[in-house]
């Protein structure tokens, strides 16, 4: 069993399912209401466009044909009545003209004679005759009588609202209506007539004029009645009919030049008594220039789009219209607009941009919901496999069971629980290593086993059956576990397997099942650490009254067979052979030496170079023909300062191994010698004192004399 670090955790996952699975279908469902909203749009201000282009020009149609009527009336009268323009009581009828709309500033005739009457309004900021008119005046009657051979005299008599007089005002005039451009195109015309744009000469502005020619009885020119409309009473009519609050409007002569707008902008000039028009394209704003240039030039793109085209300026869309007058107006005039879609989108667009924010909103909750909720899920999960985990490196310190309201979780919950009881119940009658070994690669317990080189490891308490006589059987009972766990703690530090505990006494073993470097080293360090917390635990107990437990312990290398051994139905991990034979005698030899740790040649081969020994003896080994050199382990250097040994228990060392070295070399006089020093300096010391009674009886053996015949 393993775990990827590559692997994904269960809360981030359900959120990033949700988001996967939510956010595609309601961006998708934004965008769908969009373009649905914007195509919706488009249509309904094409619709709304070619309405209000329809409705515009019947509009400025219809502010001219009661206009014209008038002036058909005018030119009617003065037909029937050839002399009623010629006296200034006809100047009241023209004051009626003006005030039936409000786009007329003047209404006149001017007769074949060079005579002219007038009805105007009047505006109080501009001279009249070189001079403001009095105050309060709204309007004014003119008139000029041409007699031959006298300087014609403009006439002025200035009206308040009601027509009341306030003053009059009269001026030689060069002026003659036959030679203005109304009359003319109204001559030219022979019936109604509407002017191209014209400077009105005498009220200073530009406008154009309605003018239609009456005749007498002999079918000869009388003269001609006409209207003025100014240019901006254009524009403001324009301003008032409009169809989105940043729709422009213009109308255009049939160069493009700009008559009139929705801006209510001055887009005209008096250059040397003719108006000069701008054209829509030298306009400051270029936007109205780009949308004019956008127009379809193809006649049949023209018919076929109703003059209506879609354009984009500055990022935003656009659409626009150019439509021509009917040819029934007289004038080849275009109504041209341009309207942003935003207009007729921006209620759409703000319902849409509020549908994506509460859309983020609900997504933004339900993540909230989501992540709460899969926490319930996932949090005890992350729990159960923190739990597992620690369960497969036995860590005895696994979480606690988990309450969750999830039936699922806790039944599983329950069954990892149980796991962990059986992983710990098995792991304390199986080696660690062994059951980290099956979990880590998914194997079975399987009969067999394999020759490896290994370091076996007996200890035992010396003189245990004496001590449970004298004991009380639970004190003994804990002193022999307390001895017990402090094997077992040692032999994990330093990586060691317990194999089983036999009585009083403890079997382990290193480098098996895992490979383990320097094991003989490791065992060697695991026994001086028994040793050590031994004696503290001693102190203690002495301290109180009670017995010392003081342990044995042997250590042998060598290549043993490792498996599981037993049956299918019953079997145990644990070592066999000659090598786990000579470790168990090694332990025992202990009690002929009065030593606590003795170790074989092989271990000291293995790890002599860290390990303070002193060699003891040759002892011979069933089932070996050769002895096998023993050693006392007494300390341990570059461990932990309490195993380090003093100067004292160096000299000990290295004078034992000059005893040792005599009895090796057969010098067996000098060797007793060497260990009686040993005495002398160490009386207490158990090997000297073994070693030198043994070389006593031995020479005292050889030293027995034969019998000498006479």
């Amino acid at each position: 069993m393993s775990f990827s670090t590559n692997n994904l955790r269960l809360r981030p996952v359900i959120l990033t399912l949700f988001i996967i699975l939510t956010l595609p279908v309601f961006l998708t469902i934004v965008a769908v209401n969009y373009v649905s909203n914007q195509e919706a749009a488009n249509i309904y201000a094409e619709k709304l466009l070619y309405r209000f282009n329809n409705e515009a020009i019947d509009s400025i149609e219809q502010l001219f044909d009661p206009i014209k009527s008038l002036i058909r009336s005018a030119s009617a009268l003065g037909g029937e009545l050839p002399e009623f323009y010629e006296a200034n009581g006809s100047i009241t009828y023209l004051h009626s003209i003006i005030e039936h709309s409000d786009v007329i500033i003047s209404a006149y005739v001017g007769l074949e004679d060079g005579s002219f009457r007038q009805a105007r309004k009047i505006d109080p900021a501009v001279k009249v005759h070189g001079k403001l008119p009095p105050a309060g005046t709204r309007y004014a009657d003119r008139w000029i009588k041409r007699e031959p051979g006298e300087v014609p005299v403009d006439h002025y008599i200035f009206l308040d609202d009601d027509h009341g007089e306030l003053g009059r005002s009269e001026k030689g005039t060069s002026y003659d209506p036959r030679a203005r451009l109304w009359y003319e195109t109204a001559l030219a015309s022979g019936g109604m007539s509407l002017s191209d744009v014209d400077v009105f000469a005498v009220l200073d502005l530009i406008g154009f004029t309605i003018g239609a020619p009456f005749y007498g009885a002999d079918g000869n020119v009388r003269g001609v009645a006409a209207a003025d409309i100014t240019l901006d009473g254009m524009s403001d009519y324009l301003a008032e009919s409009t169809i989105s609050p940043a729709t422009i409007s213009f109308i255009l002569d049939h160069q493009g030049g700009v008559i009139a707008n929705s801006r209510q902008e001055k887009t005209y000039g008096n250059r040397s008594g003719r108006a000069e028009l701008m054209h829509i394209t030298s306009l400051n704003d270029d936007l109205p220039a780009i949308a004019f240039s956008s127009r379809p030039r193809d006649a049949k793109a023209q018919a076929d789009s109703k003059g209506m085209y879609a354009f984009k300026h500055q990022g935003r869309d656009y659409v626009a219209s150019l439509t021509t007058f009917p040819p029934s107006f007289g004038k080849g005039w275009q109504l041209f607009v341009v309207t942003p879609l935003s207009d007729f989108t921006g209620t759409l667009e703000e319902r849409n941009k509020q549908l994506f924010i509460f859309g983020l909103i609900a997504i933004l909750v339900q993540i909230v919901i989501i992540y709460f909720l899969s926490g319930v899920i996932s949090a005890p999960l992350e729990r159960l496999a923190i739990k597992v985990t620690k369960i497969k490196d036995l860590d005895v310190e696994s979480p606690l069971s988990l309450q969750t309201p999830i039936r699922e979780v806790a039944l599983l919950g329950r069954a990892i629980d149980t796991l962990d009881t059986t992983v710990k119940s098995f792991a304390s009658f199986v080696p660690v290593d062994l059951v980290r070994q099956l979990i880590d690669t998914d194997q079975k317990l399987a009969l067999g086993g394999y020759n490896k080189f290994l370091t076996v490891f007996f200890s035992d308490i010396e003189g245990f059956s004496t001590l449970s006589e004298s004991t009380p059987s639970k004190q003994l009972l804990h002193r022999v576990s307390t001895y017990l766990e402090t094997v077992t703690r040692a032999t994990k530090r330093e990586s060691g397997t317990i194999d089983k505990f036999i009585g009083d006494g403890v079997m382990a073993f290193w480098g098996a099942p895992s490979r383990l470097d320097d094991h003989a080293m490791h065992a060697c360090f695991a026994a001086l650490r028994i040793q050590h917390e031994m004696a503290r635990l001693n102190a203690d107990w002495t301290a109180e009254g009670m017995l010392p437990l003081n342990i044995r312990i042997g250590l042998h290398s060598d290549a043993v067979l490792v498996g599981n051994i037993g049956s299918s139905d019953r079997m145990n991990y644990t070592v066999m052979g000659d090598g786990v034979n000579i470790a168990a005698r090694l332990e025992g030899i202990n009690k002929d030496y009065g030593t606590r740790i003795c170790i074989s040649h092989t271990v000291f081969k293995e790890a002599g170079d860290r390990l303070c020994v002193r060699p003891i003896d040759e002892v011979a080994v069933k089932g070996r023909r050769g002895k096998v050199p023993i050693y006392e382990l007494v300390g341990a250097y570059d461990l932990e300062p309490e195993f380090e040994p003093d100067e004292d228990l160096v000299r000990l060392c290295r004078m034992t191994r000059g005893a040792y070295e005599a009895l090796v070399a057969e010098e067996l006089d000098l060797a007793l010698e060497r260990y009686k020093a040993i005495l002398e300096d160490y009386p207490d010391d158990t090997v000297a004192a073994e070693m030198a009674r043994r070389l006593a009886l031995r020479l005292a053996k050889d030293a027995t004399p034969t019998e000498v015949s006479d």
